[in-house]
């Protein structure tokens, strides 16, 4: 196994890894052109997966090929778009993987002056094909020849007008949100936080469905700036800057589902006990007086069903979900079962493993369900601080 730096002869490392492996072809590259990918089609691969740019600005301009595109699906290939895409990756099945600055182009194949690495080692192969996989589930559905008929019509006509200055904007760009797929409204620095909890909303007894829309669980419970605990389980555990995933108890599955996200406070008595007009507002609040705030919250849009899945989680990765089973598995007692671990529980910690599994599928919800938009969450209200605390 050896990985090396390549910066010249990129049509025969192209060509080498296509005879290691022509199945199973994975490539992300912002431009494409017709050559190039006649150059990969010339090995007839098999199972092939390509990421690129879906800017029509980009085929106006000349950088990339509505041929190329076609070229691909006659060939059967898998087709998505990313806005912003920069990155450029070649994974040859299991066998080889390359990351470089070279587009899928003739110039950067044989002219430009492009640099990277050619890999046979697993490990950078298995960490290529992992960011490919994180792409490819943001990408949303694949391309369609009837999508690119009528990129090729707006562009045609935008030609045939003389691409007049500043209407390349109208062309439009329809890619999967670019470089924003892993962004998200959190502030820097806190997409992984130092602690993770999941947060329960709703008991046994009053499950919800998937079709329950989210708008109306907010609008019950307030989740968007407080999460509630009961009056005999103070949350002093939980830290400033913690990471709160909101969810709520469903049935039909019998589940708890994962909704939204937010930056938790940690618990300060007095600030963060209900208020009697709080309490007389929702009766519920008298046995869950106990508020964690939270900031910076995004819950994902429609329904409960648009939601991440705990069941999903703890069936992944077993033991290693949650703090409490990883910690008792390593010591070889206690409890290691993660469907006993959060029993009669109002939140439950996750693990380093379990928070970036979540967090990881419940970007991948938001963005392809859509956030809550702000005015909805505006016009549920927010809380007034009790007046000791209003200046502090």
């Amino acid at each position: 196994m050896s990985s090396r730096f390549v910066d010249a002869g990129w049509t025969k490392e192209l060509d080498e890894g296509l005879v290691l492996a022509s199945h199973n072809l994975c490539v992300i590259s912002p431009f494409i052109k017709r050559r190039a990918v006649e150059r990969i089609l010339s090995h007839v691969p098999k199972a092939m997966r390509i990421i690129t740019r879906f800017n029509l600005a980009d085929f106006a301009d000349g950088v990339s090929d509505i041929g190329a595109l076609r070229s691909l699906l006659a060939a059967d290939a898998q087709v998505r778009g990313i806005r912003n895409l920069h990155a450029k990756v070649y994974v040859f099945g299991a066998r080889r993987a390359i990351v470089t600055s070279a587009n899928l182009t003739e110039a950067a194949l044989t002219r430009n002056h492009e640099f990277g690495l050619v890999s046979d080692e697993p490990k950078i192969i298995s960490a290529s094909k992992e960011y490919f996989e994180k792409l490819w589930a943001y990408g949303g559905a694949n391309l369609t020849i009837q999508q690119v008929d009528e990129w090729e019509r707006a562009v045609v006509n935008h030609l045939a007008r003389g691409a007049p200055h500043g209407s390349v904007e109208s062309l439009g760009d329809f890619g999967a949100t670019g470089a924003d797929v892993f962004s998200s409204p959190l502030p820097p620095g806190v997409s992984v936080g130092e602690q993770a909890y999941v947060k329960f909303l709703g008991e046994g007894s009053n499950r919800v469905s998937l079709s329950f829309p989210v708008r109306d669980e907010l609008e019950s419970a307030l989740c968007h700036w407080a999460l509630t605990y009961p009056a005999n389980k103070r949350p002093t555990a939980v830290k400033d800057g913690a990471l709160m995933f909101i969810s709520r108890l469903t049935y039909d599955p019998r589940d708890i589902i994962i909704f939204g996200r937010a930056v938790g406070m940690k618990y300060v008595p007095g600030r963060d006990d209900a208020s009697a007009d709080e309490i007389e507002a929702r009766g519920w609040k008298d046995t869950w007086p106990r508020y964690i705030r939270v900031h910076h919250a995004e819950f994902v849009a429609g329904t409960m069903a648009n939601g991440v899945s705990l069941n999903a989680l703890m069936d992944a990765l077993g033991h290693d979900a949650f703090i409490s089973t990883q910690r008792n598995h390593a010591s070889g007692q206690g409890n290691t079962n993660p469907y006993k671990a959060y029993s009669q529980q109002a939140a439950v910690q996750l693990s380093l493993q379990g928070q970036e599994w979540l967090a990881d599928r419940l970007q991948v919800a938001l963005e392809r369900h859509g956030r809550l938009p702000q005015d909805e969450l505006d016009k549920l209200g927010w809380p007034t601080l009790p007046p000791e605390w209003a200046y502090n």
